[in-house]
């Protein structure tokens, strides 16, 4: 298993004259110095969070505790990201040591599940059948994916545009899930290391809980704690791909990235926000590439396009959830007709 995709493959001609000229700006080589200061503000925000815990102790003043614990552990995930990318270090042995502490130790979600899927994704975006981030689960993201949908699914698929942020409070949980099950799949590998380190995730985080909080406080800032990390991770991916074209796979690389993909505009908030997600286009293109130079690239990148003829898409934040949750409604409507 492999640190998510470092360079793309089969890229063509037209990739290569953007490849070179994002390479002779610079913008591919590594920014220590930023990351440096990055995983040290993380760093401090995850100690901060959990020395809160135990000052404020068995209080109801948690939740609010909680909440906070919720977008720092989203921001290590994203820093996660940057790593299994191979942004912040040049070796696979030293990305994937870091990676295991702060997926599985950190926050309690298999490194090793999530790059083996995450790496599936950048390959095909998008595509219906090979993209596991539109594979057709509790929610559906293809019309045809709503034959024969009945029952608990059917109900979610008709209403689905309505429920999907209030279906983001059980994402955290659905990616633990996920790591277990791909944990006990005999193929994976160093999976009982992975696993070991999710554990002692688990184990720290329910020990600290049930012994600085009473056990109805203890459910509540789990439940807070959990939720807000769900949202803010759905929030800060929806915007990235959702109600973007699916493609058929024969598109070269340039137009299968570009194509499927959508930039969110905004300043450096916006970017700290998203952990430089919002360039996504860039991201995809380059999915090595820091995150602190995406933006740097995005004129470079928005200019080929236009020469090339290829639509570079990009919005807003809040009309980016507009158009995923058009997507969504639209998709669920063959659903709501059949009623």
């Amino acid at each position: 298993m492999t640190s998510a995709i470092v360079r793309p493959r089969a890229a063509g001609s037209d990739f290569a004259v953007l490849n070179r000229r994002v390479t002779e700006a610079g913008l591919l080589e590594r920014r220590p110095a930023h990351y440096a200061v990055r995983m040290t503000a993380v760093a401090v925000m995850f100690a901060a969070a959990w020395a809160a815990v135990f000052l404020i102790g068995s209080s109801w003043w948690q939740p609010a505790v909680a909440v906070l614990m919720g977008v720092v552990f989203a921001q290590v995930a994203l820093l996660a990201h940057d790593v299994a990318h191979r942004q912040v270090f040049r070796t696979r042995r030293t990305s994937e040591l870091v990676g295991r502490m702060v997926g599985n130790v950190g926050i309690g979600m298999s490194y090793g599940w999530w790059v083996d899927k995450h790496t599936r994704h950048h390959n095909n975006p998008n595509h219906d059948d090979l993209d596991p981030d539109v594979q057709p689960e509790l929610l559906i993201w293809a019309t045809e994916s709503a034959v024969g949908r009945r029952g608990l699914k059917g109900f979610v698929n008709r209403h689905q545009a309505g429920l999907f942020f209030p279906l983001l409070t059980l994402l955290s949980i659905d990616l633990r899930i996920s790591s277990i099950k791909a944990l006990q799949r005999p193929g994976m590998k160093h999976r009982g290391l992975e696993a070991g380190l999710m554990a002692l995730h688990v184990v720290g985080y329910l020990s600290v809980l049930l012994v600085v909080l009473s056990p109805l406080q203890a459910l509540a800032f789990f439940v807070v704690h959990q939720a807000v990390f769900g949202v803010y991770l759905g929030m800060t991916f929806a915007p990235n791909h959702k109600g973007m074209p699916h493609p058929t796979g024969d598109e070269d690389y340039l137009r299968k990235q570009v194509l499927t993909s959508r930039n969110v505009t905004g300043g450096r908030l916006i970017d700290a926000a998203l952990g430089g997600l919002n360039h996504q286009i860039e991201h995809h293109l380059f999915p090595a590439m820091p995150a602190p130079n995406l933006r740097r690239a995005r004129p470079i990148v928005k200019a080929y396009c236009t020469d090339a003829g290829i639509p570079y898409e990009e919005t807003s934040l809040v009309d980016s959830y507009r158009q995923a949750l058009r997507h969504l409604h639209e998709v669920g409507a063959p659903l709501r007709s059949q009623r």
